[in-house]
């Protein structure tokens, strides 16, 4: 792994949190994500499944985690199986975890090698009643691939028939949500290395530089600060293709007079950072770009100011969208007629700004995390406000990435990260 190593003692408490909100005689197990194929013998990179990871800090294929609290035998208790290495592992794909290696990334004493599952497994299950299985209910989830978990829920079912089920996801959602110190800490990391990639592109970008150069010199910066690369899909939308949310092809050339919209971030050890800035390819604003780029930087500090304990998800979006109505009639992007005879399902700033301002961050761009009950101290949101003008052939989008904190505003992991249209064209024209 590029990324330093994590302290055990984040996955400990992790486990903990997790285990202390399990019912008696229950057993949990969470499996690695598989290596997918792309052709040949070609595979994709590996990604590890992120409850695994949050619970254990094991980055390695082919693990399987099992907690069971109530377990008669105490190093029962905690469990992790990894695949057995060898020299001729070691030679072909590079060393792999040791037992010893595995104990001292999660803290967890017990560690089988993944042969031993089977047997190991069927002698827990005769202790446990219920077992939790770990499905993915994320409410933007959209997952048509058969998961390595999804074949093991099939399979115990198969075998266990007479145990009761129970889902780790409302407990993943509660515990996920609200960040550890220590995760905190390598978000801001994540952030920091963002914030190099684009002061690299402040000093790069000039009319003619195609969209995919752009890309490059995040990428190149990222990389060599230690991040795997993008925490997600990068949009580098110039112009026009500011207007298309999730733009990815990245391929066209960026004009003078045009604004390029780049939604995109580092991840490091897995966590990632999730950054919008909408910066002029020829260094300066025009008046009206300005204007609109003004507005839709007043929404996000309005909108950031709201992200405090008590605050309700829901609630919170329809108080933005209130701010941005009143931005749009600035504007004369609307008029008081189209307020006044909205949908209020689909209410008039909806065709300028579509989409919603905030959601989790951590282990996923898209994190688990509760939003049907109030905001809570530590957990992070992004905060990202756009207006998008196709009949003008630009839209501006602003995001950052804040910590709710106990009291007072949020904490911005990205303050540092030019955001005033002064500074970023000042910064472009040094």
């Amino acid at each position: 792994m590029k990324y330093d190593p994590i302290d055990s003692q984040l996955f400990v408490k992790n486990r903990k949190k997790f285990m202390q909100r399990m019912k008696a005689k229950s057993i949990a197990v969470f499996n690695s994500n598989d290596i997918y194929p792309i052709g040949a013998d070609a595979t994709m990179p590996f990604e590890q499944d992120r409850d695994l990871f949050y619970l254990s800090g094991a980055d390695q294929e082919e693990t399987i985690l099992i907690l069971f609290p109530d377990a008669l035998n105490p190093k029962h208790r905690e469990l992790l199986f990894v695949r057995e290495t060898n020299a001729h592992i070691a030679v072909w794909e590079g060393a792999k975890l040791t037992k010893e290696d595995a104990t001292r990334v999660s803290g967890i004493q017990t560690v089988y090698w993944l042969s031993d599952f089977d047997k190991i497994f069927f002698d827990l299950m005769t202790e446990a009643e219920t077992i939790y299985f770990n499905t993915n209910e994320h409410y933007r989830q959209a997952v048509e691939t058969q998961t390595r978990e999804d074949r093991f829920i099939r399979k115990c079912k198969q075998n266990f028939p007479a145990h009761q089920w129970a889902k780790s996801n409302p407990i993943l959602q509660e515990i996920r949500g609200i960040k550890e110190p220590e995760e905190i800490a390598i978000m801001q990391i994540a952030c920091n290395i963002t914030e190099k990639g684009f002061r690299r592109v402040l000093e790069f970008v000039k009319p003619g530089v195609f969209e995919y150069e752009i890309e490059a010199e995040f990428l190149h910066e990222f990389v060599r600060n230690r991040s795997k690369g993008f925490a997600y899909t990068p949009i580098i939308a110039s112009g026009n293709n500011a207007n298309v949310l999730h733009y990815i092809e990245n391929n066209q050339e960026c004009k003078e007079g045009e604004l390029i919209l780049m939604d995109l971030a580092a991840e490091y050890a897995n966590y990632s950072s999730d950054m919008t800035r909408t910066i002029p390819v020829s260094g300066r604003f025009t008046a009206r770009q300005r204007a609109v780029y003004d507005a839709v930087l007043r929404v996000k500090e309005q909108a950031t100011k709201m992200l405090v304990p008590g605050t309700l998800w829901a609630e919170y979006h329809k108080e933005v969208g209130k701010i941005m109505t009143s931005e749009l009639l600035g504007l004369g992007l609307l008029d008081k007629a189209a307020v006044q005879n909205e949908d209020p399902d689909w209410p008039a700033y909806k065709k300028y700004f579509m989409h919603g301002t905030s959601h989790h961050i951590g282990l996923n761009t898209h994190d688990y995390g509760a939003l049907k009950t109030p905001m809570k101290a530590n957990m992070v949101f992004t905060v990202e406000p756009g207006i998008y003008i196709p009949e003008e052939g630009f839209g501006v989008r602003l995001e950052d990435d804040v910590v709710i904190q106990e009291s007072g505003e949020p904490f911005n992991l990205m303050q540092n990260i030019p955001l005033a249209a002064e500074e970023i064209e000042e910064l472009m024209n040094a």
